[in-house]
């Protein structure tokens, strides 16, 4: 089969366009749901673009980047560090309460529970 010259040139624009693009993915995860989003991203892109790119903020109002922390596969980065491919883009939540006094409160109702 003969491609056009038309269909060469849209099949180089893919390929090219592939080059120079990246898979990675996006995660949120909140009490009632896990989103992943997988994306293919341009080359160079930054960890706050490709969450632009997600639509996640559209969704999820409450995310706000600027107080907020992100990380890759659960190490903290800053929203202008690049990406690579395969990267796993993860947005964390505020906790809810602080782990010392969580933990502070866990023993002394084990404690009263003993005594």
């Amino acid at each position: 089969m003969r491609l056009s010259r038309v269909q060469k040139m849209s099949t180089a624009a893919a390929s090219s366009a592939m080059v120079n693009s990246i898979a990675v993915e996006v995660v949120y995860i909140i009490p009632q749901e896990q989103v992943i989003i997988n994306l293919q991203v341009p080359l160079g892109s930054t960890i706050e673009q490709v969450i632009n790119y997600s639509g996640l903020l559209q969704r999820f109002p409450d995310i706000d980047l600027a107080t907020g922390k992100v990380g890759v596969f659960n190490e903290i980065r800053a929203l202008t560090d690049k990406v690579e491919a395969g990267d796993r883009i993860e947005i964390y939540r505020p906790l809810q309460a602080d782990p010392k006094q969580a933990r502070r409160r866990r023993a002394e109702k084990k404690t009263s529970r003993q005594a």
